[in-house]
């Protein structure tokens, strides 16, 4: 399925309220109801939707939507989606482990990959998390080199605040004393040694 656009979410205080609000119905034949739903990055939507049917057992799946929501948009198209299942295999792997808990057993082959996929993911984000940040006043020696645009590649710096931008790091260059940036830095794999007092 394509991507669909609309003028306006309605009432909907949002692109996740009004997804959830579309997943869930109500007809003789089967009953949809979104059990927990997430927005991620503000680009991904996720949820667990519960699926009821007479005479068939209670199904769990996730659906995954690609959003696109600019509620200024000059051509007046605010919002946009392109909705898919876990049974697709979609590229989007980061679901929460809060919704994956709720999904029920499944022998979809792509919907496995997927909820694989997720889950190490989501491995990932809690090691990230568990890792200490920087702090100024601290070294940070990184397992690999970086490589910069001046052409040099170093692993040691010295971490320093920022005082154009209160909450960011600054990475200085022991030896030349040059000031980097290093951005997403917790997704490098380092170590920090304390300052010798």
């Amino acid at each position: 399925m394509g991507w669909l656009y609309m003028r306006s979410i309605g009432s909907h205080s949002g692109p996740r309220q009004y997804l959830d609000d579309q997943f869930t119905s109500e007809r003789p034949e089967l009953r949809c109801r979104v059990l927990r739903s997430a927005l991620v990055s503000k680009r991904v939507y996720y949820a667990a939707v519960e699926f009821l049917r007479p005479e068939v057992p209670r199904e769990v799946a996730a659906i995954v939507c690609l959003i696109r929501y600019n509620p200024r948009d000059r051509d007046g198209t605010v919002f946009g989606y392109k909705d898919m299942d876990e049974g697709m295999g979609p590229c989007e792997a980061e679901c929460p482990e809060q919704i994956l808990d709720l999904l029920t057993p499944t022998d979809r082959q792509h919907a496995l990959a997927w909820r694989a996929r997720c889950r190490r993911n989501a491995a990932v984000r809690r090691a990230r998390a568990a890792k200490p940040a920087p702090r100024p006043g601290q070294t940070i020696v990184f397992d690999r080199p970086l490589a910069f645009q001046d052409g040099r590649s170093l692993d040691r710096f010295e971490v320093v605040a920022n005082t154009r931008s209160r909450g960011t790091m600054l990475f200085r260059d022991p030896k030349e004393g040059a000031l980097y940036r290093i951005p997403n830095v917790r997704r490098l794999d380092y170590r920090l040694d304390e300052p010798a007092t």
